[in-house]
């Protein structure tokens, strides 16, 4: 399966052009018929809402902003045949819209299961974080199921909507996904700053300017990411003694528990948007710093140290049910933390030296698997540290 995005910066230039290609040959072969928002003559693309009308969908005509412009999005290829399609439209720059995605897919995906449309807003907000690092909270807002119109070539259609509205004063408009189904073909829109009733589509006869617009605004997320310093070269604000350690172990741990949790719902895998990013780098980027100067180590040193912490607490609080929210899981992940920065000889030693034979050997695919007094050694660690953890808190170690 290939799967092409815009959603991160790319380059050098001549990936530019050797992608635009690539897309003109894909899109080419597209045997059914791909729909955007409607910007011809006769077409009006996008309405806002008027909040006169408590953002209803009396059409108010949109000021061209200054990012407007039309991209393809993205696309999916399986099995050699393209999928399905997805082009932007509107102001990708701002979080108050007006945007519109349209997502075409090939006849018979709805044999499929399709993303939920709950998932689909997320997307949306993913996109405003990591194009321009705005968190619009995670899980749902005020949530409505609406049935809506969108017109598709001048002819109304029925489209069951499922909006969702941040809290008064934290997002501007809401973001609502929608789908219907327009000649045999299944078609999904987003939009954010514009309601439903002020969408109007078409089939997309020529994807010149979609290619061109992709190709645009690829070029200006390069830029933004290029007036970044990097990271290792960047001034960051000091840290004392171990917080940058619990700093990163806490985010990693709840990063882990996040994804188990969500993958035991069946939903999409998604990390809490304040754990990703730039934030997480920098908490990591600290860590090490720090830990290169506790433990005197290189930075590659410092680095596989860190990462072997994290790994430890990871997988420790996947497998326990008390790593998280105890004064036993505090005390493990201080021993920890000081095991890795100093070397000390903490009441869970043999533990913390088990996890450093099975992490310079090699983490078995199910450590539960390996034979041990406890039925494997993720058993033995927990045991011995939770074990350190209680004799801490009760003032004997």
């Amino acid at each position: 399966m290939t799967r092409q995005n815009a959603t991160r910066p790319q380059e050098p230039e001549d990936y530019y052009a050797d992608h635009e290609e690539h897309s003109r040959r894909v899109l080419a072969d597209a045997d059914f018929p791909v729909y955007g928002v409607d910007r011809s003559e006769r077409g009006t693309g996008l309405h806002r809402a008027d909040p006169a009308r408590g953002g209803g969908s009396a059409p108010l005509p949109v000021p061209d902003p200054p990012e407007d412009s039309d991209a393809l999005a993205e696309y999916e290829v399986r099995n050699g045949r393209l999928g399905w399609v997805e082009v932007r439209s509107g102001d990708w720059s701002s979080a108050e819209g007006p945007y519109v995605t349209v997502r075409t897919y090939r006849p018979g995906a709805e044999q499929q299961p399709l993303p939920e449309l709950e998932d689909v807003v997320e997307d949306e907000r993913d996109r405003v974080y990591e194009q321009l690092e705005i968190d619009e909270g995670d899980g749902p807002g005020a949530v409505r199921a609406l049935r809506e119109w969108i017109t598709v070539e001048g002819e109304p259609r029925a489209v069951q909507i499922h909006e969702d509205r941040r809290p008064e004063g934290e997002t501007p408009a809401p973001v609502w996904a929608g789908r219907l189904r327009v000649d045999g073909v299944t078609v999904q829109v987003t939009g954010r700053g514009v309601p439903p009733g002020g969408v109007e589509l078409r089939r997309i006869e020529d994807f010149e300017k979609y290619v061109l617009g992709r190709t645009d605004l690829m070029r200006k997320l390069a830029r933004q990411q290029a007036q970044r310093a990097i990271l290792e070269e960047r001034e960051l604000p000091p840290v004392a003694g171990l917080e940058a350690h619990r700093a990163v172990v806490e985010h990693a741990v709840h990063e882990a528990v996040a994804l188990a949790a969500q993958a035991r719902a069946r939903r999409v895998p998604r990390l809490p948007r304040r754990l990703r990013g730039e934030a997480g780098a920098v908490r990591w980027e600290a860590a090490v710093r720090q830990q290169m100067r506790l433990a005197s180590e290189t930075r590659d040193e410092a680095g596989e140290a860190v990462t072997a912490m994290v790994n430890h607490l990871t997988r420790l609080a996947q497998n326990t049910d008390w790593a998280i929210g105890t004064p036993e899981g505090q005390a493990a992940v201080e021993e920890v933390i000081r095991f890795t920065a100093f070397a000390s000889e903490v009441p869970s030693l043999p533990a913390q030296r088990a996890w450093e034979r099975l992490w310079l050997g090699g983490a078995p695919r199910n450590s539960r698997q390996r034979a041990g007094d406890r039925g494997g050694l993720v058993d033995r660690l927990g045991a011995v540290a939770g074990g350190a953890g209680r004799a801490l808190t009760d003032g004997q170690a």
